[in-house]
């Protein structure tokens, strides 16, 4: 895959504030809570309940296994993705690392075999004195400049259930379009399931500038919430 540099992306380091996830940005310049650590601080009252009941079914144990393993598998594959794009070998000889291969080859063959050309690859994105994050391609897919995300899951998912993955990619769209003066308008989910099973959603055009508003209202609700903490 071709490699354009015409856009440089910070070197950022992540840390833990109180808890969450946080960009040191520009040695300090800026330091941002991520897109992540936003979304999952103004849940909905209905996704936290949901979140519980899961727990409790599961209970405790189960629950804490099923998300160390998912996300073990997901890491995995997001490595030899990104090895993949900029085109250096890797291999993980590991059960995880095994299933995480084959998920990854799903995505390059029905995927990334759309995108001619990258432009970052594990990218920090910030959009000054509100947020950062990393995508994890931002490319040309099928010739339109796009930010892309990779993601794992235990079982196929419906668009409806996917809206937090949405909501990243139109605050990494925003953060793109402000910092670098681009029109990117497309943001495109490369999803794998443990069982190979492959889906891709593309959020552009209106269905991206509502997401966009809606991520601008969870930064509000997020700075409210830490004004009225220290008053």
């Amino acid at each position: 895959m071709k490699h354009n540099n015409a856009y440089i992306y910070p070197k950022t380091v992540r840390k833990e504030i109180d808890g969450k996830r946080h960009y040191d940005i520009d040695n300090g310049k800026w330091k941002l809570p991520s897109v992540t650590t936003i979304l999952s601080a103004t849940q909905s009252a209905e996704k936290r309940e949901s979140l519980r009941a899961w727990r409790q079914r599961e209970g405790e144990a189960n629950a804490a296994r099923i998300v160390a393993t998912s996300g073990a598998r997901g890491t995995a594959m997001h490595k030899i993705l990104e090895k993949y794009v900029i085109e250096q070998g890797y291999l993980d000889q590991t059960e995880v690392g095994k299933e995480a291969h084959n998920m990854a080859l799903q995505v390059i063959q029905k995927g990334l075999c759309n995108v001619s050309e990258y432009y970052g690859s594990e990218a920090t994105l910030y959009y000054p004195g509100l947020y950062a994050g990393q995508t994890d391609l931002i490319g040309l897919h099928k010739n339109e400049l796009a930010v892309i995300d990779f993601k794992q899951t235990n079982k196929p998912k419906r668009r409806e259930w996917i809206e937090d993955y949405c909501l990243q990619l139109a605050a990494y769209t925003m953060a793109h379009n402000y910092v670098y003066k681009t029109g990117i308008s497309k943001g495109v989910i490369m999803m794998c399931s443990k069982d190979n099973f492959y889906q891709e959603f593309i959020i552009q055009g209106l269905e991206m500038r509502s997401y966009m508003h809606k991520f601008l209202k969870r930064i509000d609700e997020y700075y409210d919430e830490l004004k009225g903490k220290d008053e």
